[in-house]
């Protein structure tokens, strides 16, 4: 199984379930390990047989972006969906972390493995 990978991704969204965290977007950090075969591409050597990474990174930006969500748990699973739903991603592990939300540490987050239900 081959990997790609999205490495700090830092994209500002309204996240958390404090009133004071729904104002004004914060920073997010996204890290995401996606795994497909990358035979057919290397042989081929074209886009159309490639894991477009610029795509799905767009892709998790606007969608981060745009959606409010409360917990950073609900929001590594909404990312590893949409990863998911690429039709040569197999697995997926989503990391979201908030930079400084909590005093004295340099992040909190999660990190969660997902498997494409489609895939044997």
């Amino acid at each position: 199984m081959d990997e790609i990978f999205i490495k700090d991704l830092l994209v500002q969204a309204v996240i958390g379930v404090y009133e004071w965290e729904r104002k004004q977007p914060q920073n997010i950090l996204i890290n995401i390990r996606m795994f497909t075969n990358t035979e057919l591409a290397a042989q081929t050597d074209a886009l159309k047989d490639c894991v477009d990474y610029g795509d799905i990174t767009k892709k998790v930006q606007s969608f981060v972006e745009q959606s409010a969500r409360f917990t950073v748990e609900a929001l590594a699973e909404d990312i590893a969906n949409l990863c998911l739903g690429h039709k040569n991603i197999n697995y997926a592990i989503v990391r979201v972390e908030k930079p400084g939300a909590v005093k004295g540490t340099a992040s909190v987050g999660i990190q969660i493995e997902r498997k494409n239900p489609d895939v044997i």
